[in-house]
Parts: C-alpha cells; structure tokens; sequence
C-alpha cells in the first residue's frame, strides 16, 4: 500500500500550491470519489449510512480502496485539526482553552481512524505484508502522539512517538528505496517531537535518543499502535536489531557487534561499557553523549577500513581522502561533546581538581588527538604512496591526427611544480596539526609522547625539503636542491630513532590499511633510502655544473647582440660571435619618421643640379611666404562680399609627383 509515501506526496502536493484548508478541500473530493467507487456513498437527502465503516478484512483483500477510506478520512480530521492550529497560530493570547479542544477532538478522530486501519490490516486476511503492517502501526502512533502532544500528555506522546521512531528508523534501513522519505520524516517531524517530550519530563538533553526510545517502550504498557509494547519491538528487531540496542563497538569487517567487545578494540574505546584507553589509562564514561559519539566513531573508523580494504590499489588517492570525511565528522562530534560536558560542569563552579573534571579533560585530550590524527591520515593519503617521497608523473597522451595511434608525451614542467605545491601545503597543513597536538593537556608532560612528535614532525621536514628541492632541481638551481636533500636527510636521520622505538610498541596498528599521525618504520625506512639516492644524484648534478665552462655566462646574458651595436667598434674586446642576433626575438621599439616631415615635403621644391644651394634657398623663401600669405588671409576678417583673385599656386609635388 505505501502508507508512508501515499501520505507525504499527498500533503507536499496540497501544501506546494496552498495550505490544510486547501489540503482538506481535496481529501474531501478524493472520499466523495472513492466512496461513489465503492458505491457506499450517501444519496442526495438520503440517511447517513454507518455501516459503511464496518470495513472487513476479507474487503480490503479484495480492493485496497476499503483500507483507503479509512486513510483519507484520518487525513481529512488531521488537515482539519493542522488548518484551525495554522489560523489561531497569530493570535497573541494562542491557542484558546474552546479552540485547543476542538483541536484535539479531530486528532483524536484521526488516531481513532488510523488505529483501525492498523487493527485491520494486522489480520491475516487482509493480505497485507509486514511491512504495510509496520506503516499502519507508525501512522497510527504518530496521529495518536500529536494528539496527546496537543493534550500536554508527555509520557503517552514520549511513548508514541518512540514507536514511531523505531519503526522508521528499522524500515529506513531495511528498504534502499524509501530510505529519504523516512529519514526526512524522523528529523523534521519525529525526533524534534520526540526531544521536545523528553525535555518535558525533565529527562537530560545529552541522553541519546535511542536511549530514550528504548526506554519509552519498554515502561510503556500500550501505544496507539498496539496494545502490546512486546510485539511491536520483536518486529523492530526482526528487520534491524540494532536500532533498540545499545551500539558497542564495531567489528573489523565494519557491521556492528551487539554483544559486549573487549577492551582494546578499534581505538581502545567499548561503548557498552563507557570507558576508553589514553596511554594506558582507563578512563569511565558518565556522559551517554560522549559514550555515543567513540562508538559512532569506532564504527566510522571500522567502515572505513572495511572500504579501502574493499577497494585496494583501485580507489585514487582523493576517493580514499574524501572516504575520510565520516570520520572527521564524528570525532569532531566527540570533541564537541567533551567540551560541551566540560563547560557545564564550569558552569555548575565545578573545581577543576574535581576527578570528574580531571577525567573529561583527558577525554577531551584523548577526542582531539584521534581527530588531529585522522586529519594527518588524510593528508598522507592525499600526498601519495610513501607520504609523497615518490614523483608520480604519469604521461599525457595525445593523439596528432585522426585515425593514427595515441603519442605519450612526458608531463610538462609546470604541471610537477604545480603538484609540489599542493603537496607543501598538505607537509604545512600536518607540520600545523602536529604543533596543535603538542598544545593539549598532558602531551608536554608525556615525554615519551613529545619525543614521538618530535620525530614525526622532523619526518614530515625531510619530506617537505625533498619536496623544494625537487622544484629547484626543475628550475636548474642544483646547489640549492643539494643543500634541502642534505637537510632533509639529516632530519630523516634523526627521525629514525624515536618512530621505529614507537612503532615497535604499537605493533597492532601495523596491518592496518588507515593511516594516520603514527608513521611506521618501514616508512621511515624507505624516506632514508630515498635521500640516499637523491642525495647523489644531487652531488653528481653540482659537480657537471662546475666543470662547464661558464666564462663570459653572466656578460653573455646582459650583453646586446652584434646587429644591434653594428654602429659601434669593438673596443678592448673581441667580437663575440655566439651573440649575433637575439633569440628568441622579442618585441622592441624602432626609430621611425615624424608626421611633419611628411607635411613639410609639400612645400619644398628640390632644386636642379644646376641651381644648387641658391636654388634650394629660393625654394625654401617661396614656401615661407606661401605659407605666410595663407595665414594672414585666414586670419583677416572679410570685408567685403567680393571674392579676392585667385593667386596662382605652385605645384605641390611630393615624391611620386603626387600630394601626400
């Protein structure tokens, strides 16, 4: 039947386009129809006929629209009841004593209808599948819990609503398909409610709601959904037995284990038992928030290396990053939960010599380390294999025509500068964890734990300097790459010693596919033999560099061409022959002619051979004065309507005998 859906796409259809007035309007036609179909509907001043809602299992076998009926009717008391709520919601005084009732009244009248559709597909003959019968039990439940919600009824509305809960939450899990619907219901209408009740009755904020509901059903005698508690949760747990208990720690194969795990387990922490490990210290857990948040986050880290072992080499290094991202989420909803219990025991003026508050505060410390430890894992795995001591330049393929085979070209230079800076930022980004975990409480005063820092930091600086000097080497700068590599081997040297002594005791994480801020020796190992290598091929690179001849290198650079200084005589030195044209050519500035040199050719004749200097002074008086007589009757006012004689002009003749 699809209860759940059938009564969400029918309110966001009708509330899309108008509110629970409109919303009722439409049940009220949908009944007319469905009752016409089934031919109960009452005549034109005919007498009501209350056999009609005598619905028998055997009918809704045979036509779902008998269940229907029932459905829209408990929609149609429930639209009605939201309507009245929506118009007196803007009154100052709210919701008046006559108006409340009334408000109830129709809820009630939709749990009343909505029980009995549940009461009716419970028997075997309606042919309803357990799932159908699920729904039934959830929409009755949570019309009965918004009445008694109305009512001020906490513990009947606690009650309801943790049915409710439970069964949605089981049915979210077991169908893939109708998985959003449900959840969408449980976070903006179910659980607000469900945390509203148990405010009511004074229970605490930091309770987890499965808690809550779990215990709500099992004090609970009867819900709305049925009269025995005991069935209903026997169903919840044959579709997902873990929704109803309390969640220990996870497995390796990443499923949840419901019997009691044994301390030392994925991260020390046994949720069933509420207490975790920090360097060799047993720490007890009274706050249900944080107990809840290290078994979400065992189960985040189990799921986790269930999915890279899953997907091997296969998963490229961003998938396995972004495969982080559940579990940085959940330890930094631990850390929130340690501060959150830290400040309101401050609050209260709790002393911080109080051993409760000493506890939290190591739990605090024990939250923010697994979670900077988990942010340094994801940056190593973002850097490569071997935390990014290996180049990973694959080849980029081109094709040079179409219909012939694909060439390999190497990667250009740009792009391996490009990835070296990415992956300095990530060695920047691990360097500044690694300094946050040194500010905790209690790490400065763990010197075994400083040590191991210490070494670790001074790997992530070998592999920083390895990572700069390959840049230089791209550049051509050979002596400064030779410098880093002789830095970062000696910080790998030093590194050595204090991460193989801390892997050696925690050898249980060595098969683990998750990295994180331990490094492990083999890593180690690897870096060392790496910066051997590079560190002569460095020394080899700088010693061809001094033995080229590289006389006249810095001139030679600033020095210009040999057709740029043809003008010149080569005095003291001799003609460099290397440099006789810049290459590659560049874009330079050249001399070229004024404008008015152009103009000035039309008002100059040149002289014959015969004529000689005279001639050209001649020439040169007569475009004086041509050029004089033009001006000054361009500046004489006209004094009469006549016009002057035209003087005859001299030809103007440029070079080709034709103006310019």
């Amino acid at each position: 039947m699809d209860i759940t859906q059938f009564v969400v796409s029918s309110r966001d259809k009708a509330l899309l386009y108008g509110d629970y007035s409109t919303y009722r309007t439409q049940l009220a036609h949908r009944l007319l129809n469905i009752r016409k179909k089934l031919r109960v509907a009452t005549r034109h001043r005919g007498k009501y006929n209350h056999k009609a809602n005598n619905i028998k299992p055997e009918q809704v076998a045979q036509d779902v629209s008998y269940a229907r009926l029932q459905l829209l009717t408990a929609e149609r008391a429930f639209a009605q009841a939201m309507a009245m709520k929506a118009a007196h919601a803007s009154n100052k005084k709210g919701i008046t004593g006559h108006t409340r009732s009334h408000i109830v009244s129709r809820l009630d009248k939709a749990a009343k209808y909505a029980a009995d559709m549940s009461d009716l597909l419970q028997e075997d003959a309606s042919g309803a599948s357990d799932v159908d019968r699920l729904e039934a039990q959830a929409y009755a439940a949570m019309l009965r819990g918004a009445a008694a919600f109305e009512k001020q009824a906490w513990e009947l509305c606690l009650a309801n609503y943790a049915a409710v809960w439970a069964i949605y939450s089981a049915l979210s899990s077991a169908s893939a398909t109708r998985a959003d619907i449900f959840r969408d219901l449980l976070t903006e209408t179910i659980e607000p409610s469900l945390r509203y009740a148990a405010y009511q009755l004074k229970m605490p904020r930091s309770k987890p709601i499965p808690i809550i509901a779990r215990e709500a059903l099992s004090s609970a005698k009867s819900v709305a959904a049925t009269p025995d508690t005991g069935a209903l949760v026997a169903s919840v747990n044959k579709i997902d037995p873990s929704i109803l208990q309390p969640k220990t720690a996870a497995t390796a194969d990443g499923s949840e284990s419901l019997e009691s795990a044994a301390p030392g387990t994925v991260g020390g922490v046994v949720a069933s038992t509420r207490t975790l490990t920090w360097r060799s210290r047993e720490v007890k857990i009274e706050d249900a928030t944080i107990a809840s948040a290290w078994a979400a986050l065992d189960l985040a880290k189990a799921r986790l290396e269930a999915q890279l072992v899953a997907g091997g080499a296969r998963l490229a290094p961003k998938d396995k990053a972004a495969a982080y991202d559940d579990v940085l989420t959940v330890s930094q909803d631990a850390v929130d939960a340690t501060k959150a219990a830290i400040d309101d025991l401050r609050n209260e003026g709790i002393p911080q010599s109080d051993p409760n508050m000493q506890l939290l505060y190591i739990a605090r410390t024990a939250a923010n380390y697994e979670m900077i430890s988990d942010r340094i894992g994801r940056n190593r795995v973002l850097t490569g294999p071997h935390d990014g001591a290996v180049v990973q330049a694959g080849p980029v393929v081109t094709r040079k025509a179409k219909g012939k085979a694909a060439v390999p070209r190497p990667e250009a230079p740009g792009r391996l500068l490009a990835r070296l800076k990415e992956k300095l930022v990530l060695y920047d980004g691990t360097l500044q964890s690694l300094e946050t975990v040194k500010e905790l409480p209690g790490v400065a005063a763990d010197v075994e734990l400083s040590e191991q820092l210490d070494a670790t930091a001074k790997y992530f600086v070998a592999l920083k300097s390895l990572a700069i000097a390959r840049s230089h080497t791209l550049a051509g700068n050979a002596a400064n790459a030779l410098a880093l590599v002789k830095l970062a081997n000696d910080q790998a040297t030093e590194a050595a010693p204090g991460l193989t002594d801390a892997d050696s005791e925690s050898a249980q994480k060595k098969n683990s596919p998750l990295l994180s801020i331990h490094v492990s020796a083999a890593d180690v190992s690897f870096l060392q033999n790496l910066l051997q290598a590079e560190l002569q091929r460095a020394r080899a690179l700088v010693d061809i560099e001094k033995q080229q001849p590289s006389a006249g290198g810095a001139a030679k650079a600033g020095a210009l061409a040999l057709s740029e200084t043809l003008g010149e005589y080569p005095q003291g030195r001799a003609v460099d022959l290397e440099n006789i044209v810049t290459y590659p050519p560049r874009i330079q500035a050249m001399p070229v002619k004024p404008i008015f040199l152009d103009i000035a050719w039309n008002y100059i004749d040149y002289p014959s051979k015969a004529g000689g200097i005279a001639g050209v002074a001649s020439a040169v008086g007569a475009a004086v004065s041509v050029a004089k007589s033009e001006l000054s009757q361009q500046a004489a006012p006209e004094t009469s309507s006549t016009p002057p004689p035209q003087q005859e002009q001299p030809a103007k003749r440029g070079w080709f005998g034709f103006k310019r």
